[in-house]
C-alpha cells in the first residue's frame, strides 16, 4: 500500500513538472473536419425488425416537472422572441418566432411547426438503438443536450422527410448544415450508417466547404 501510494505521488509530480495535462473531456468530446467525421462513421446494415416508436421511445417528457414537455422546451429555446402560451399555467406554447433552417421560413404560431428528430427515431432504431436500454432510448427521444438534435421545422417538410436518411431526402435549403448536423448526432449517440447512407454523406460532404464538427458523445 505504501509503495503504491509513493508511486502515485511520483507519477503525479512528473506529470506536473512536464506540463502534461489530460483534457477534461477527452473521453467524451469528438472534434474533426466534416469530411473526416463522415468517413469515420461505422457501416452496418440497418436492423429495423421489431420497431415500435411509442413502446421503445415513448413521447415527449417533462423531466424537470415544470409542466413544459420537451416540445415546449424546444419551442421556447429556439424562439427568436418571447413565447406566449395557451393558458396562464404556461405549459403549452402558442406563439413565438421560429426560423426553420430547412427552408429559411419564419413562423409565428407553434401549430405551424413540428419538432423534428434530426436522426429520425426509426432510423435510430435500425442504426443501433434497438440494442440500447429503454432509458437511453427515452433520452435520445428527448435530447435537449445538443441543439442540433431537435429543431422546429415547417410541418409539411417534416412530414415529407419522415424516416428518410440523406440518401433519400434532403432539405431545400442549408444542405451542408443538415449533413454536418446529421453526422454530429450520429456520432453523439454512437449510431451506425448503412452503405447507401454513407455514400450519400461522403458525396455531400465533399461538395461542402471545409467545416469542423464538435460534439459531446453520449
Amino acid at each position: 500500500m505504501m509503495l503504491g501510494k509513493a508511486l502515485s505521488v511520483i507519477v503525479g509530480a512528473i506529470l506536473l513538472v512536464s506540463g502534461f495535462t489530460v483534457p477534461a473531456e477527452a473521453a467524451t468530446t469528438y472534434k474533426a473536419s466534416l469530411r473526416s467525421a463522415v468517413r469515420s462513421l461505422p457501416v452496418a446494415a440497418e436492423r429495423d425488425t421489431g420497431y415500435d416508436r411509442y413502446r421503445y421511445f415513448g413521447d415527449w417528457k417533462d423531466f424537470n416537472r415544470d409542466c413544459q414537455d420537451t416540445r415546449a422546451e424546444v419551442l421556447i429555446q429556439e424562439s427568436k422572441t418571447t413565447t406566449r402560451f395557451t393558458s396562464p399555467t404556461r405549459c403549452t406554447v402558442s406563439k413565438g418566432k421560429w426560423v426553420t433552417n430547412w427552408d429559411n421560413r419564419t413562423h409565428y404560431y407553434a401549430s405551424k411547426v413540428q419538432i423534428d428528430h434530426l436522426i429520425p427515431v426509426h432510423e435510430a432504431w435500425g442504426s443501433g438503438a434497438k440494442s440500447w436500454s429503454q432509458n437511453r432510448r427515452i433520452n435520445f427521444y428527448n435530447d435537449m443536450g445538443d441543439r442540433r438534435a431537435l429543431n422546429p421545422q415547417t410541418s409539411s417538410l417534416n412530414s415529407s422527410k419522415q424516416a428518410s436518411g440523406p440518401e433519400a431526402w434532403m432539405p431545400p435549403k442549408n444542405r451542408c448544415r443538415y449533413v454536418a448536423d446529421w453526422v454530429a448526432i450520429k456520432i453523439r449517440w454512437g449510431l451506425k450508417v448503412d452503405r447507401a447512407e454513407k455514400d450519400a454523406l461522403v458525396k455531400f460532404a465533399n461538395a461542402c466547404s471545409s467545416r469542423t464538427i464538435t460534439v459531446t458523445k453520449r
